[in-house]
Parts: C-alpha cells; structure tokens; sequence
C-alpha cells in the first residue's frame, strides 16, 4: 500500500480543527457556568435579605444582624460575580486570539496542501503567492487610512476640549499645526509605500531595476523636513518664551497665589492687598505654621488661606508652586497648565483663564463639572488624593469670596509668636546676666 504523505496531513489538519471546536467549546461552557453560578449566589442571598427584612417587626435585633450577615455575603457574591465576569472576558479574548492564530495557520496549511497537490499532478502552482501579497498590502492601506481616520473623528474629541486659558488656545493652535503636517506625511508616506508594494509586485515579465542613489531625492527629504521641523521648534519656542517668561509689568499686575504640594494635598495661600506673598523659611513650620511662613515680614501678615482655588475670569494669575517633601506636577487640564513642584525651589506659571466654570458646563452640557487641579507625579500611595477644586468666577464674585476667607495671621500663630519672641528675650536676658 502507498504512503499517501497528503491525505495525513489532511486529516491532521481535520483533527486540530476538532480539537479547537472542543477546547472552545468546553472553556465557553465553563466560564458560562461559573458565571451562573454567581448570579444564583446574588439571587439567593438578595431572597434570603428579603425574608429577613420582611421579618424585622418580630425579632428586631436578631434580624439585624442576620440582615448584616447576609449584605455582607451578597457583597461578597458581587465580588465573585465581577471577577468571573473579568475571568470570562479575559478568557474570550485570549480564546478569540488563540483561534485567529490557528486559523491563519490551518488556511495556510490548506493552501500548501493545495500547491503541493497541484504539483503532483502536474498543473504547476495555481497560487500567485506576489499577487495575493500584493492584495494584502492594497487592504491593510485602506484599512490603515480608515482606521486614522475613525481615530481622529471618534477619539480626537475626546482627548482635550476647548482650552479655558488664553494661552491654552496657542498650544492648541501649535498641536493642531503639528497634527496636520504629520498627518499629511503619514498619509503620504503609506500611500506610496503600500501603493508600490501593490503595484509593482513581482511577475515573470518584471525585472526589478537596482536604484542605489539619487541626490535630487536626498536633498528633498533631507531639506524639506528640516525647514518643517525648524519652524515647529522656533513656534513652541516663543510660546513657551511668552508663557513662562511674560513682561515685569505683566508679573506685578498678576493675581499672585502660592500652592503647595506635600503628600498627599495641596495648601493654597492667597497674597494680601498689596498683592505680595510673605517670605517663608523651613525651620519655622510648626503645628500652627504647617508653611513656614515668617510673620516677622509684614507682607506675610495679609496672606490668606484657601480652602479652594477661585480665580477672576479674564484677570492674570501668577502662581508661585513650592513642594514641602517630594517631586509633585501642578496640573490643570483644562487651562493647559503643568509645571513641577520642586522641594527647595519655587517655580512659576502664569496664565489668564477665559471661560467661567458656569460657560464651561454649558459648552460641555455638563451641570456638575469643575475644574480640577491635579498631581501628575506618582508621589506615593495617596497620590490619588491630591485632587483641589479649582472655580473661574467674575470679578465681583471673587471679590466677595476672597473677603471671607481667613488670614495665615490668626490669634493662634500671633500667640505662638508672642511666646517665641519672650522665650527669645528671657534666653538673651539669662545670656546677659551670666
């Protein structure tokens, strides 16, 4: 009898094929089980609440402890129940991946059986292996470009809204810049590298030609790019320049306010009247002074804390960013705002906020939104906490507000200080005497 070396890898193929039925199969039933059985845990137990509830009236006390019991165990069952829900999605996926893989792999299996029967035959190969390659290339091109395109349309609004600061508007213009010009390239660059693929694949009646150089090409994509990039760079240059380096008459009319950051929350203090934040100094942070500050500078004396940050709309805001313990970001979103805070050095950043918190939720549709400043420097276990409600307001209503919030100065701080300033004088007295 004649070795048939074709018909056995037929059948093996057949026999993988069953198999991946059968794993399948047993792993979809597996994962549906289990989820039933959690969902009959959750139904069990939520009845058994019910009965327990339905019979507080007789046994008040006993019942409420049974009724704990039993929340405690349908939280539990909730528990089991989403993680048997993220086991089988987890499971599908890689179930999915693991098939696709397989598949791909039984088709091309398929088709060298094929080629080798054909040869066998006689007939030569019947698959134009180049042509089929070149129909791939011409399909991931389209799929490519309709893939940037749903990118941009579905996800591009939802990376960043409209800017609330004014010069959050001229980052947005520069990134906007910089999107369309590698978009173009991109778009470019894909349609001639797959476009050659399809349309010069290989034939019998092609000979490929050996291009090595060619220095008209070379100064083009070596020059145009340059001048490109050379524009990018010198425009965020002056942006950045204008950010962080505005006039000295632009400074000193500026809403001027200190944050600070330490883990895991940020300490807001507000400058006085005269618009000048109070000098500060490490060594004298106490209980009363968590900052620091030197009530002995009479700037300090007006410096008010803040229990939120609420800025006048319209108006400059300078903000001077300190850190009491580690590496934390100032961060605000919505005004395009990021600047790290640096232990033993301020840092500065100043802005002017354009949309009201009350605009804003109308063009967002969105009543219960606010501004938020954030922490964005992993600093630790809490850095999830360092969250800080931020309001643009008119100026009237700044006006009001900044009126009722309390002073660094108090009569606790003003006490503390009276006791340093006689224990300093009884110490220089005794000094004097000896």
């Amino acid at each position: 009898m004649k070795f048939n070396f074709i018909k056995v890898r037929i059948y093996l193929v057949a026999v993988i094929l069953c198999l991946v039925s059968v794993t399948g199969t047993a792993l979809a039933q597996g994962a549906l089980e289990e989820t039933t059985a959690g969902d009959q845990v959750a139904t069990d137990t939520a009845q058994q609440i019910n009965s327990s509830i339905g019979s507080i009236g007789d046994t008040p006390v006993e019942v409420s402890e049974s009724a704990d019991d039993d929340a405690s165990t349908l939280e539990s069952a909730e528990v089991v129940k989403d993680n048997s829900e993220m086991y089988r999605s987890v499971s599908y996926y890689l179930l999915l991946f693991f098939l696709v893989c397989v598949f791909l792999t039984i088709i091309g299996k398929v088709l060298k059986v094929y080629e080798l029967t054909s040869e066998i035959q006689g007939k030569g190969k019947r698959l134009n292996w180049n042509k089929i390659q070149a129909v791939l290339m011409a399909i991931t091109l389209v799929l490519g470009l309709y893939g940037t395109y749903w990118s941009y349309k579905v996800w591009g609004n939802m990376a960043s809204g409209e800017s609330a600061s004014e010069h959050g508007l001229i980052l947005d213009s520069m990134l906007m810049t910089t999107i369309i010009m590698t978009t173009i390239v991109f778009v470019i660059t894909q349609i001639l590298l797959f476009g050659f693929a399809y349309k010069y694949s290989s034939t019998s009646k092609r000979k490929a030609y050996f291009y090595p150089h060619n220095n008209t090409l070379e100064r083009l994509w070596t020059i145009i790019p340059a001048i490109a990039l050379t524009i990018l760079v010198l425009y965020g240059f002056f942006t950045w320049r204008a950010i962080t380096s505005p006039p000295e008459k632009d400074i000193k009319s500026a809403l001027s306010i200190e944050v600070t950051g330490e883990q895991f929350k940020w300490n807001v203090r507000y400058a006085g009247e005269n618009n000048q934040l109070g000098e500060r100094n490490y060594k004298l942070t106490s209980p009363t002074n968590s900052l620091g500050i030197d009530f002995k500078d009479p700037k300090s004396w007006d410096d008010k804390l803040g229990g939120e940050i609420v800025l006048p709309v319209n108006r400059a805001v300078r903000f001077t960013v300190r850190s009491k313990d580690i590496l934390h970001s100032f961060y605000l979103p919505d005004f395009r705002v990021q600047i790290n805070a640096v232990p033993g050095m301020p840092t500065y950043f100043q802005f002017v906020p354009r949309l009201t918190t009350e605009q804003m939720r109308e063009k967002t549709n969105n009543a219960a939104f606010n501004y938020t400043l954030l922490c964005a420097k992993i600093c630790g276990a809490g850095h999830y906490n360092m969250q800080y409600t931020v309001k643009v307001v008119s100026e009237q209503e700044y006006a009001e507000w900044i009126a009722k919030q309390p002073l660094f100065f108090n009569d606790d701080v003003k006490k503390e200080l009276k006791m340093a300033e006689e224990k300093e004088a009884a110490a220089g007295n005794k000094l004097a005497l000896n």
